[in-house]
């Protein structure tokens, strides 16, 4: 097998370009990033997958990393929209992976192209509103601590916000190369638009992926810190998700020690809950 070399890709779109990365040779997955975030947040997760024998190609968000700025929307819908262009330029069919901000942009991919989208994952998505009560609120003080720092990077727009929100969000538990790896996203954070579109994408509800869900119709798999603070109960959340996709389609998997990025935390553990899954639901 001849493997495919990385290197930058775009695909135009409506408002912009889309910035991608293809690796390895196979069927094609798409790993899509949370806000605020990069491709090489997959930087780990991929050569698991392009060693088992598939192609990769990890994208920017629009208004991130090598994508372009200024974009007039950066709803999640939008961003099922970008995906879909990737893995039409691509040839597809694909299973899609998204984190975060992207879960809930997986799902309305999945619900309005399931020609083009075989199969979805879902990692810590932000797919729907969760709902929990005060008393569960007040119990839940890494929750508390990592809105709040969300909320001043909302606020103040500082870079420097946006890390020390990055620190709940690992629990703690960064990867070896975090040293080296956070000033490469801080400086692309630091160019011109790109703080701007990380604050419009957390504006955006998840209402439109939400009312998405029952009309997904491949499997999908919902893998989930459990130690993510940005939700008060992790595997509650993964059950409510996979509870809204129609009968039979939906499962999820939890990461234990993780937190809103297993798949930098734990990539090997999300590998293996991964791999399985896409030997079964991928049409090539």
């Amino acid at each position: 097998m001849t493997e495919r070399a990385g290197a930058i890709e775009y695909v135009d779109v409506e408002g912009g370009r889309i910035a991608y990365e293809v690796t390895g040779d196979g069927p094609l997955v798409v790993f899509s990033p949370g806000m605020g975030d990069i491709r090489s947040t997959y930087r780990f997760l991929a050569p698991l997958i392009v060693a088992a024998g598939y192609r990769v190609a990890c994208a920017d968000l629009r208004g991130h990393g090598d994508s372009t700025t200024g974009w007039d929307s950066y709803t999640r819908t939008d961003t099922a929209g970008d995906l879909v262009a990737i893995v039409r330029a691509l040839g597809g069919p694909a299973v899609i992976v998204g984190q975060s901000f992207s879960g809930g942009a997986a799902t309305i991919a999945a619900a309005t192209n399931p020609t083009v989208v075989t199969a979805i994952v879902e990692i810590d998505p932000f797919t729907h509103s969760p709902e929990f009560s005060a008393a569960a609120l007040l119990r839940n003080a890494p929750y508390r601590r990592g809105a709040f720092r969300l909320g001043r990077f909302l606020l103040t727009g500082r870079v420097s916000a946006w890390s020390s929100y990055l620190e709940s969000a690992y629990s703690g538990r960064t990867p070896a190369d975090w040293d080296g790896w956070l000033p490469v996203l801080h400086a692309n954070l630091s160019e011109p638009g790109r703080v701007a579109a990380v604050r419009e994408m957390a504006m955006a509800k998840p209402s439109d992926a939400a009312a998405k869900l029952a009309d997904v119709q491949c499997p999908t798999l919902v893998i989930m810190g459990a130690d993510d603070a940005d939700f008060v109960d992790p595997e509650s959340e993964a059950a409510t998700i996979v509870d809204l996709l129609p009968a039979g389609l939906g499962s999820y998997r939890m990461i234990e020690h993780a937190g809103h990025y297993p798949h930098a935390q734990y990539p090997h553990e999300v590998a293996q809950a991964l791999l399985p899954f896409l030997a079964e639901h991928h049409r090539a």
